[in-house]
């Protein structure tokens, strides 16, 4: 069964944030997920989850000044404590929350970056990964990790399903899973469905959006209908996490959800 989930950040930007709730749901979501929370009190996400009965499924951890640029600090060497503050800051808000995990965002590579530099962003990372999963089995939680297509994030640290899968092998967590974002894969490695069965087991959290333009999934060269059939032939249980940018009106471009519940105008 596929479950589908609305990415907040990207869909229903016609309302305020905290309305983005309410509007998911009469669209026939049933989830949600979104980049980050801390604008906002967590109380009062909670009580737009609640109003909307809704369940809150993913948001990423803290990620550095984002304004200045910044896409996460799990692999930055020097910023191990705000690293930590960060995990611990994202565990709070997963509590009232009750969100079962977080994404903590690789970072980027310095300009140029030798073997030198990539090899000590490659040492931090995992020693960052191992104190955020520690953390987050105290709470219940799974840490996420998540390839990222350099062409829309130049000089993300983590962009292909091999390096995630050697990544989380080497972490040994069992609360370590991957985020397999199909548009990021599609860009940087294709071969969609042979990659999700490779690492299936690994999988805790799947998004989608069209490629090459990141509109609805209905859009350009992704057949999801096919990659849909074969998640629910694997026995996916997890959430669908709906990560693109409506080409217009977002009700408006609901119609490739009919299947799965949605509701377009």
């Amino acid at each position: 069964m596929i479950r589908l989930a609305a990415n907040l950040s990207m869909l229903f930007n016609e309302h305020a944030f905290i309305d983005r709730f309410a509007a998911a749901a009469e669209a026939g979501f049933k989830g949600v997920e979104y980049l980050f929370p801390y604008a906002f009190d967590a109380e009062d996400i909670q009580h737009a989850l609640q109003e909307a009965q809704l369940e809150q499924v993913l948001f990423n951890l803290p990620p550095g000044d984002w304004d200045a640029g910044e896409r996460g600090l799990a692999s930055l060497p020097g910023r191990e404590g705000e690293f930590r503050d960060s995990v611990i800051e994202a565990l709070r808000y997963a509590e009232i929350l009750n969100c079962p995990q977080v994404h903590a965002m690789a970072g980027l590579l310095p300009e140029g970056a030798d073997d030198a530099t990539q090899a000590d962003h490659h040492a931090t990372y995992v020693r960052n990964l191992r104190f955020a999963t520690g953390e987050a089995a105290k709470a219940g939680r799974d840490i996420l990790i998540e390839p990222i297509n350099t062409r829309d994030m130049p000089g993300f640290f983590l962009s292909r399903q091999a390096q995630a899968m050697a990544v989380i092998e080497e972490v040994g967590a069992e609360n370590l899973k991957l985020q397999f974002d199909l548009y990021h894969c599609q860009i940087m490695d294709g071969d969609l469905i042979r990659h999700l069965e490779r690492q299936f087991s690994a999988i805790g959290h799947i998004q989608v959006a069209g490629v090459p333009e990141r509109h609805e999934p209905n859009v350009g060269e992704v057949h999801y209908p096919a990659i849909f059939e074969r998640l629910s032939a694997l026995g996916y249980r997890g959430w669908v996490g709906c990560e693109y940018r409506p080409r217009a009106e977002t009700r408006a471009g609901l119609g490739w959800g009919a299947t799965w519940g949605l509701a377009p105008y």
